[in-house]
C-alpha cells in the first residue's frame, strides 16, 4: 500500500484482501482477550469537518485499543477556520502526530494535505470518497457469505461518495456491481469509466428491480448526505421508488443480505421491517469499522 489511504482506486486486490486478512485476526484475536499494541506510543489525529458517530469512536477505539492515543480536531476550533493554508496545517500536524484521519467535504482538500503532510493520511469521508466504510462493508460480506468472488451486489439509491467507493473497489475485486440510481443523480461518469478500464464489472440502471434481481448483497444509504439537507424534501420524491422494502427484496436471492452504513431513516431509503429484520446486517456492519480502522492504522504505521 502506498503512505495514505485516500481512495479505494489506488488499491490493487492484494492491498484490500490483506486489510481484510488482518482486520478478521485482530477481530478473532480481541474476541480471545489477546490485545494488539501496534500504536504504543502513537497518536492518531482526527481532523473533522462533519458530524459523525461511528467513523469517530470507531477511530478512537481503535487507536486505544492498539495501545495508542487519539486526539479529535474540530476544523472550526482550530486555525483552520482562520484559513491557515493547508499545507501549513498538514506539515505542523506531521510534527505532532504519527497518523491522520481526515472527514471533510472536498476530496482536493484532503489530497493537498497529504501532498504536504509527512504522516499517513487517511479518509474518514469526503464528498467524493468514503473508502473505510466500504472495506468495512466488504468485511463484512466476507465474513456473512464466505468471501465475495462471484458475488451480485446491489446498490440502491444515491449515486454517492459510498457508490463511488464501492465502484472502485469493483475495479479490484471479482463480483459483479448494479447501481440502481435515479436520473440526474448516476455515479460520476469519470469514476465509472475509470472502473471500467480496469475491467470492473459495473452496470448502472434507473430501475431498482433490475439492481435487486438475484443479487446476494443489497446495499443502501441516505437520499440526501450532509452538506444536501437543502435537498432533502427534492430528493425524498425522486427516490421513494428506491426504498429497500420487503418488495423489492423479494427480487433478491433468498438468502441474501441488508446493508446500511448508518444512520438510517427508516420509511425512506430503508423500511423499518428490512433494516430490523432476519437479513439485515447492519449492526455487525457498524461494528466491523472498529475492526477494520485497527487494520489500517496497523498496515500504515508499520
Amino acid at each position: 500500500m502506498n503512505k495514505d489511504l485516500l481512495t479505494l482506486a489506488a488499491l490493487e486486490a492484494r492491498d484490500m484482501d490483506m486489510l481484510f486478512e488482518r482486520a478478521l485476526a485482530m477481530k478473532d484475536r480481541q474476541k480471545k482477550g489477546i490485545a494488539d499494541k501496534l500504536m504504543t506510543g502513537r497518536s492518531l489525529g482526527l481532523v473533522f469537518d462533519k458530524h459523525s458517530t461511528r467513523t469517530r469512536l470507531s477511530f478512537e477505539v481503535a487507536a486505544i485499543q492498539l495501545g495508542g492515543v487519539s486526539i479529535f480536531i474540530s476544523s472550526r476550533d482550530t486555525q483552520m477556520a482562520r484559513n491557515e493554508p493547508v499545507k501549513d496545517t498538514a506539515r505542523v500536524l506531521s510534527r505532532y502526530l504519527d497518523v491522520v484521519a481526515i472527514r471533510t467535504y472536498s476530496q482536493a482538500y484532503l489530497e493537498e494535505f497529504a501532498e504536504a503532510a509527512d504522516i499517513p493520511v487517511i479518509n474518514a469521508l469526503t464528498d467524493l470518497y468514503h473508502p473505510c466504510q466500504v472495506l468495512s462493508d466488504l468485511l463484512t460480506v466476507i465474513e456473512k457469505k464466505g468471501g465475495y468472488k462471484g458475488l451480485r451486489i446491489a446498490w440502491v439509491g444515491d449515486g454517492n461518495n459510498m457508490a463511488h467507493s464501492w465502484i472502485n473497489a469493483a475495479a479490484a475485486l471479482d463480483f459483479t456491481l448494479t447501481l440502481a440510481c435515479p436520473p440526474g443523480y448516476h455515479p460520476d461518469d469519470a469514476v465509472l469509466s475509470a472502473a471500467r478500464s480496469r475491467g470492473g464489472k459495473v452496470e448502472v440502471t434507473e430501475d431498482p428491480h433490475e439492481a435487486a434481481r438475484n443479487a446476494d448483497v443489497v446495499n443502501t444509504d441516505v437520499w440526501a448526505s450532509m452538506g444536501q439537507e437543502g435537498e432533502q424534501e427534492t430528493r425524498r420524491a425522486v427516490f421513494q421508488p428506491y426504498q429497500v422494502n420487503s418488495g423489492l427484496m423479494a427480487e433478491a436471492a433468498a438468502d441474501a443480505i441488508v446493508m446500511h452504513c448508518l444512520p438510517a431513516h427508516r420509511g425512506e431509503e430503508i423500511t423499518e421491517d428490512v433494516l430490523e429484520g432476519p437479513r439485515s446486517v447492519v449492526w455487525d456492519q457498524t461494528e466491523n469499522k472498529l475492526h477494520m480502522h485497527k487494520a489500517i492504522l496497523g498496515v500504515l504505521l508499520k
